[in-house]
C-alpha cells in the first residue's frame, strides 16, 4: 500500500522541480506553466492529507477549491502575458524594463 509519505515526497519532488524550473527560464509562458505544476504538487498534498485523514473528504474538497482558483488565475496570467507582448513585444520577464508609459 502507498503510504502517506511516498504521497509526500512525490510531491516535494515536483515541487523541487518548479522551483528549480522558476530561477532557470527565461519565458512568461513556462514560468506560467512551471507555477501550475508547483500548484498541483500542492494539491496532490492536500488530496493524500484527505485520504489519510478520513474527515469528511475535506482535503479534496481543498483540492477542487485550489483547482478552481488555478484556473482563474491562469486565465488572469494569460490575458496580462499577451498584453506585455502586444506592448513590448517579447515574454522574457528580463527584458521588460518598465510597465509605466
Amino acid at each position: 500500500m502507498i503510504s502517506l509519505t511516498d504521497f509526500m515526497v512525490v510531491s516535494a519532488v515536483l515541487f523541487c522541480i518548479g522551483l528549480y524550473m522558476i530561477v532557470s527560464k527565461h519565458n512568461a509562458i513556462q514560468i506560467l506553466i512551471v507555477i501550475e505544476l508547483m500548484l498541483n504538487a500542492a494539491i496532490l498534498n492536500l488530496v493524500a492529507f484527505g485520504r489519510y485523514d478520513r474527515v469528511a473528504n475535506s482535503g479534496q474538497m481543498f483540492a477542487l477549491f485550489a483547482i478552481v482558483l488555478a484556473a482563474a488565475t491562469t486565465a488572469v496570467a494569460l490575458a496580462i502575458i499577451l498584453n506585455v507582448y502586444k506592448r513590448y513585444k517579447t515574454i522574457d520577464p528580463g527584458k521588460i524594463d518598465n510597465l509605466k508609459d
